[in-house]
């Protein structure tokens, strides 16, 4: 991996709303070429505090929050139903930059879901059923392949119903924090902190 470029990252180039700036940085991930700017890390911890972590999508953000979207029995969502707090982390090293955001997580509405899976091709759809038993021990890759095919056969007209156990979760964000590389270590970072109804900027030291 190539050192990121360093650039200056001031306050005064911060946009008071963090949504917004959250957008501002991801159209110019998006508009750089990076590939799928909207992935980001989301950790997870058990209830005895037990951290885990993987990749998502990022497919959602306003500002009730942001959202992605799971198997709700998944181990990430079986950690989310017994201790509702996450965090998450896009990075785009070609840029530099990093943002993190943590907050609490619930589910969205059922309607929220059901838009987002329509928009979601033929193969997306079949394969969220197809993977209900994610996390979980499978005996080969043969049986995901035949319950695939088997899916794709029964809705061969289209009409794909929206699984029950599939859906999307909102992350409501109680701090954000935007990251700039500098050289020698000595990065821009500034945290975006909810007081009451406004956000308070803070810079941090690197």
């Amino acid at each position: 991996m190539h050192e990121p470029p360093a650039r200056t990252l001031a306050e005064g180039d911060l946009d008071a709303d963090p949504f917004e700036q959250l957008r501002s940085w991801l159209h110019e991930a998006e508009a750089a070429g990076i590939v799928l700017p909207e992935a980001m890390t989301l950790a997870t911890a058990s209830a005895d505090g037990s951290p885990s972590a993987r990749m998502v999508l990022l497919k959602g953000c306003d500002e009730r929050g942001l959202v992605f979207h799971t198997n709700y029995e998944s181990r990430k969502a079986r950690e989310l139903e017994k201790n509702p707090h996450a965090a998450v982390v896009l990075y785009w090293n070609q840029l530099g930059r990093q943002v993190r955001v943590d907050g609490r997580v619930a589910r969205v509405s059922e309607a929220e879901s059901e838009a987002y899976f329509r928009t979601r091709p033929l193969g997306g759809q079949l394969g969220a059923w197809a993977s209900r038993r994610q996390s979980e021990v499978i005996e080969s890759r043969d049986v995901l392949d035949d319950r695939v095919e088997e899916l794709r056969a029964r809705y061969a007209d289209g009409g794909v119903p929206l699984p029950p156990f599939w859906g999307g979760y909102r992350l409501e964000p109680g701090s954000f924090e935007f990251w700039q590389h500098r050289d020698d270590r000595l990065h821009d970072r500034f945290r975006y902190r909810r007081d009451g109804s406004r956000w308070v900027i803070e810079r941090l030291s690197p």
